[in-house]
């Protein structure tokens, strides 16, 4: 009996220490995806999903240790670190969900009438079976007073803000994400201020009360990012400015 109660503690213990394992809040592992196999033009991401197919060891590597986390190890992090951890983890389980479906022309090709790519339940996350819109929608948006998410979480589109070639980490956070926000806003194919007329991509208008919530207004978010100018960044937020969004492209940012 006491052979026995010593082996089921041993069990017992290398099971805690292999859970108690700590996170890599450096992201070495999505790093090392992102440098090998995304390419930035100005603001537009283009992915070798045909080549992290056909090697997708470093990518399974990365999602083993997201979904490996627990929620209480989650609980314990930084605001940083777990904001850090979830665009991380939504941008690589959607390059998974597109590796997984690769060929295909557009992450919608996944979707139907009456079913959406982001509503799939392909993973599991904190110890839940998910989608991608729990984690944007039901965790971060829920939990992060943080509008420029929108502009980190990647959905697979040429139309999207660009997929950096870095992981988002805790220590660089704020600075990262202020980046990838004047990268994209600064891109005229898809955001431009031209003869009175503010033309913004769709992304603005679809979550325009989170731009208003911390400053007022999408032209108060806007402007101070799209140009460093004072006097133009005072125009384009003036009331006489009008707002005009163009169309998003759904087109797979391939390679």
């Amino acid at each position: 009996m006491t052979r026995v109660v010593v082996a089921v503690a041993a069990l017992l213990l290398s099971i805690l220490s292999a859970t108690a394992q700590p996170f890599d809040h450096q992201h070495a592992e999505w790093n090392r995806v992102l440098r090998r196999h995304v390419v930035n033009d100005a603001a537009i991401s283009s992915v070798d999903y045909a080549a992290i197919q056909a090697d997708p060891s470093g990518l399974r590597r990365y999602v083993a240790q997201v979904t490996g986390v627990s929620p209480t190890q989650f609980e314990a992090w930084t605001d940083a670190q777990r904001l850090a951890f979830l665009i991380n983890a939504y941008n690589a389980l959607t390059v998974t969900l597109i590796v997984d479906n690769y060929p295909l022309t557009s992450i919608k090709d996944l979707g139907g009438w009456f079913s959406s790519p982001w509503k799939k339940r392909f993973f599991t996350l904190l110890g839940t079976t998910r989608h991608l819109d729990d984690i944007e929608h039901g965790i971060i948006r829920k939990q992060f007073d943080e509008p420029r998410i929108h502009f980190a979480v990647n959905c697979a589109a040429i139309g999207c803000p660009p997929l950096r070639t870095e992981a988002y980490v805790a220590s660089r956070l704020d600075a990262q994400l202020e980046d990838n926000t004047r990268v994209f806003l600064r891109d005229e194919r898809r955001n431009r201020y031209e003869g009175g007329v503010l033309r913004l991509s769709e992304l603005l208008d679809w979550y325009e009360g989170d731009f208003k919530r911390g400053d007022g207004s999408i032209k108060s978010f806007v402007a101070p990012r799209l140009t460093d100018d004072p006097a133009e960044a005072a125009t384009i937020d003036s009331r006489d400015t009008r707002v005009r969004f163009l169309a998003y492209d759904w087109g797979l940012n391939d390679r």
